[in-house]
């Protein structure tokens, strides 16, 4: 049986926490989809097609991993690709009550899709897409927290 888990974001980057999160996830299921999330409710520093461009450029060389952006409700996405598991990052106690919730209502719109928790190592607890892009533009040196292709994105984008 082959075991497919979605693993939905913003991505605005996507950060060496993110890569990790997905490397591991390789090493559980027999693909994973990063599913790239338009997200009209945020107002992310890439477009969708640039996000979804570079989390493909990071994670090119990992064989079980896909790359695709997504406009709609995660639950019926992952029924249409056919995914068991949506897998969640939870870097702090802080992530938890917030993804209960979402896993919560996933339950709800999807209850054949289980919805899976993963911390990421230690020393990627604290890098968040966020705290990322506030230090690159406040001029700050980001080469531990994200791949150099994103890197060189955040600087131009940041000019």
């Amino acid at each position: 049986m082959s075991v497919t888990a979605i693993y939905p974001g913003t991505f605005d980057p996507i950060t060496n926490g993110h890569s990790d999160l997905i490397q591991r996830a390789c090493r559980l299921f027999d693909r994973v989809i990063v599913a790239v999330a338009a997200n009209p409710k945020k107002t992310p520093l890439f477009t969708l097609e640039e996000r979804v461009a570079l989390a493909q450029g990071v994670l090119g060389g990992m064989e079980k991993v896909e790359v695709c952006g997504f406009d709609s409700l995660l639950a019926e996405f992952a029924r249409q690709r056919g995914a068991a598991v949506i897998l969640r990052g939870l870097r702090a106690v802080s992530d938890f009550e917030f993804e209960f919730q979402l896993a919560g209502m996933n339950r709800h719109l999807a209850p054949d899709v289980e919805t899976l928790f993963l911390t990421p190592a230690e020393k990627y607890t604290f890098i968040s897409s966020s705290l990322v892009k506030e230090v690159a533009s406040l001029g700050g040196d980001i080469e531990d927290f994200v791949d150099p292709a994103v890197k060189a994105a955040l600087n131009n984008r940041m000019r």
